[in-house]
């Protein structure tokens, strides 16, 4: 794991972003990009969490689904605009 091969452009950037004074070193550099990954991973892990739990929400209480919610709007914007039809 001591060795980290990276393209040209990522090794320019990483060296880029040490030579700024942003990062001590490249390994530091390593650190904060993993330490990315894992925050992309743990989002990514609870979004789908949450998204799992909506659906079993929405499949044990009832849902609506998106073609009922567009048809009640039809429904709601003809009735705005022809308000006389209702009688």
């Amino acid at each position: 794991m001591n060795d980290v091969i990276l393209t040209p452009e990522l090794e320019r950037f990483a060296a880029d972003a040490v030579a700024a004074g942003r990062y001590r070193d490249m390994s530091e550099v390593v650190r904060a990009g993993l330490s990315l990954l894992r925050r992309a991973d743990a989002a990514r892990a609870e979004l789908l969490a949450s998204v799992l739990a909506a659906e079993a929400e929405a499949d044990r209480d009832g849902g609506v689904s998106l073609e009922q919610i567009e048809a009640e709007m039809r429904a709601a914007i003809r009735s705005a605009a022809h308000p006389m039809d209702d009688r």
